[in-house]
């Protein structure tokens, strides 16, 4: 017979202040506080999905000036090339998954990492995905700002998961009442000049800016690689601009004003 632990890998205690707390105005600290005993991180934020609308900030623990990126100017429109956002709503089963799994091929080489997310200066994002009734989605993000999750530490995490999700679908059951109070929604990716690109134009668009690269996106849209540069090319050329840097400018200025 094997010896008992002394220490719950659970954190029997913790989770216990999580259960009792669920439905109240303090089941997220103590949720954050459970996970903290299973691996510790720097911050965490949970927001809610639902299609192509505003996300709702359920709760965060940024200080003000890191808020201000993570939420702030986050809800303003980058949501939507978020490798989190779109994994969320398109849906992946719930779970853990690092963001390096989520992300489209070239995410680390695109501007929405290096104009946008490399200002959060964090070493890595992770996060828990649940479903809601309503085709609603909460994720729940928990980051490192110094270095990234180990390998152990990932399964540590991934082996709660289940209880996590379950948490998380009984707490945020009726998520889909405040998103149909929200009168903020946005219709799709808009910018500076992209009105004037045909349907197929703007899904390209919305291709590059979210970091595929022409081979992805060709796969995705089931079209030639070269048929998506030509696309490419005319679009750059409809909207007098000659760099992704430019496009995002562009869709930036739209989804801000």
């Amino acid at each position: 017979m094997r010896p008992v632990s002394r220490q719950s890998p659970l954190h029997a205690a913790e989770l216990g202040a999580v259960i009792d707390l669920i439905g109240q105005p303090g089941f997220c600290p103590a949720l954050t506080a459970w996970l903290q005993a299973v691996v510790p991180f720097s911050f965490t934020v949970i927001f809610g999905y639902s299609g192509e609308s505003k996300p709702i900030d359920i709760f965060d623990t940024f200080p003000e000036r890191r808020r201000r990126v993570f939420v702030t100017d986050y809800q303003e429109g980058p949501y939507l090339l978020d490798p989190f956002c779109q994994s969320a709503v398109r849906p992946v089963p719930p779970g853990l998954y690092r963001l390096k799994t989520l992300a489209p091929d070239r995410f680390y080489q695109g501007e929405y990492f290096r104009t946008y997310y490399q200002r959060t200066e964090i070493a890595e994002e992770i996060g828990y995905f649940a479903e809601m009734p309503g085709e609603c989605h909460v994720v729940l993000s928990l980051m490192r700002q110094e270095k990234v999750f180990s390998r152990a530490e990932f399964q540590r995490l991934a082996a709660v998961a289940p209880v996590v999700t379950a948490l998380m679908r009984r707490q945020w059951s009726d998520l889909a009442k405040e998103f149909t109070a929200q009168t903020i929604g946005r219709p799709g990716l808009t910018g500076e000049g992209l009105d004037r690109l045909t349907p197929r134009e703007r899904e390209i668009v919305a291709f590059i800016l979210k970091g595929y690269s022409a081979e992805a996106t060709g796969q995705a849209l089931k079209v030639s690689t070269g048929t998506v540069r030509i696309h490419r090319r005319n679009i750059y050329a409809k909207l007098g601009i000659s760099s992704q840097r430019e496009l995002f400018a562009r869709f930036m200025a739209g989804v801000t004003h």
